[in-house]
């Protein structure tokens, strides 16, 4: 389900409905049943406790602690230091017989060929796209380079 921000989306938890109004005039209705737990549209709606210990907002009256952000969201982040050591290493051992291969088919203009052999050496479609770009932006290098 997708919402743009100019909807407006109302709860009931009573009867476990979710209705999003939209700006055109439609309105679309969500039944949830009780065993399934998932929150629709992926996006969890914010509930305040009562301090009750049944209903749909049982639970203890409690402030929001700020907490830092955990160390596993930075996994994935390119560093400065691992930048420099990527490219230290791609000048000093160059480049492997198939990027090779995949800029020479950029050169003749042979890119669904190129990111064929990519996505074949790698795996993975989204692997091979990014293969191709790479491999696009080094052969881009050594043609500015030739050219001065």
């Amino acid at each position: 389900c997708r919402r743009s921000s100019s909807d407006i989306v109302l709860h009931d938890p009573e009867h476990s409905l979710l209705l999003t109004l939209e700006p055109g005039g439609g309105c679309q209705e969500k039944a949830q049943r009780a065993s399934d737990r998932r929150p629709l549209c992926h996006e969890p709606v914010k509930m305040t406790a009562t301090g009750i210990a049944v209903g749909a907002n049982k639970g203890h009256v409690v402030t929001k602690r700020d907490l830092a952000p955990r160390a596993s969201r930075r996994k994935g982040y390119l560093s400065k230091k691992v930048k420099f050591v990527r490219e230290l290493v791609r000048e000093v051992a160059g480049l492997a017989p198939y990027e090779k291969r995949i800029i020479e088919l950029l050169k003749v203009g042979k890119d669904k060929r190129a990111l064929k052999v990519a996505k074949r050496k790698l795996g993975t479609h989204l692997r091979g796209k990014k293969k191709r770009e790479e491999m696009a932006g080094v052969l881009r290098k050594q043609q500015k380079a030739a050219h001065k």
